[in-house]
């Protein structure tokens, strides 16, 4: 982190360069409850900024930050734990540190779970290569939140670079989700509890594609013993869509079991008013208060709620 213009800001420095000015609500518990008030939020699952999960870093170094961060976000959980639950980082570039990190922040810190990225340094999440990391998961029973995260394809993208999370996260979340699915991670560990950004991104577009194939094309059923539609209700998502008749077609692809409410919050993308987009669906109170509450409390295993 490095000073910005305003006392309230700070410069997130990669490579000597400002990636991100974020604003003060990132890390001071009091602003973030302020602003919960203001939007009728009674409790925050709070994670790193994705680019934090640094997973180009050397692995030790990469270590040494998600301690770091890990310890702090327990912190603020343990300071105010009715208002906030914890998802902390692992550094998957080495699956071995990885798996000890998650036991620790799960076992000692009392983190919910922990955040991933859609990729590893290009290794989509269902890579073998983290299969142990899954079973440990598993075994843990740790949320998992995955989000998009350095997606391939950006030469493509005509405009700011800031579009790479306008246009291009929705693409490579959904290609995360996919993985899973394909790869078989999902069959082999049917206790894991995944939750994906952006509504899965791309996946409930794909998904009809992904289930045709899968019923007329011998080698995509071979790779996936269970219909795609049934893997995909298998997985959490949140509304992190900005329109109401996107998030119909999630509750519709997905379920209203597996939905939540997302905000993004503190980013300039956030969604200002998750609560009030929920209340305007025009959906019965019980799906209402599965999206806002109940299916993130199935998600993180948690059976002593917070008050709404």
């Amino acid at each position: 982190m490095a000073p910005a213009d305003s006392a309230c800001q700070r410069h997130v420095m990669i490579d000597g360069r400002v990636y991100r000015t974020v604003p003060d609500s990132s890390w001071d518990a009091e602003r973030r409850e302020a602003d919960m008030a203001r939007t009728a939020v009674a409790h925050q699952v709070v994670s790193p900024m994705p680019e934090l999960l640094s997973y180009w870093l050397h692995a030790d170094d990469a270590l040494a930050l998600t301690r770091f961060m890990n310890d702090e976000l327990a912190l603020l959980v343990q300071s105010r734990p009715q208002r906030f639950t914890g998802l902390g980082a692992v550094p998957l570039q080495d699956v071995d540190l990885a798996m000890r990190e998650l036991d620790r922040l799960v076992c000692d810190l009392g983190l919910a779970g922990v955040e991933v990225g859609s990729n590893i340094n290009g290794k989509p999440i269902g890579h073998p290569d983290f299969e142990p990391f899954f079973a440990a998961a598993e075994s843990l029973g740790a949320a998992i939140f995955v989000h998009a995260l350095r997606p391939c394809g950006m030469d493509r993208l005509v405009g700011p670079p800031l579009l790479e999370q306008v246009l291009a996260f929705p693409g490579e979340v959904g290609l995360a989700a996919a993985s899973l699915m394909t790869s078989g991670t999902l069959l082999r560990h049917p206790r894991l509890r995944v939750a994906f950004s952006h509504g899965g991104g791309a996946l409930p577009m794909i998904l009809p594609r992904l289930q045709h194939a899968w019923e007329h094309m011998a080698p995509v059923h071979q790779c996936m013993a269970q219909s795609p539609r049934d893997l995909a209700r298998q997985m959490f998502y949140d509304d992190l869509v900005y329109d109401g008749a996107a998030i119909d077609y999630l509750l519709d692809v997905y379920g209203p079991t597996q939905v939540m409410a997302g905000s993004d919050y503190p980013f300039a993308i956030m969604d200002r008013e998750p609560a009030t987009r929920i209340a305007a669906l025009g959906l019965d109170e019980a799906t209402q208060r599965q999206l806002r509450r109940d299916n993130a409390l199935r998600w993180l295993s948690i059976v002593k709620p917070w008050a709404e």
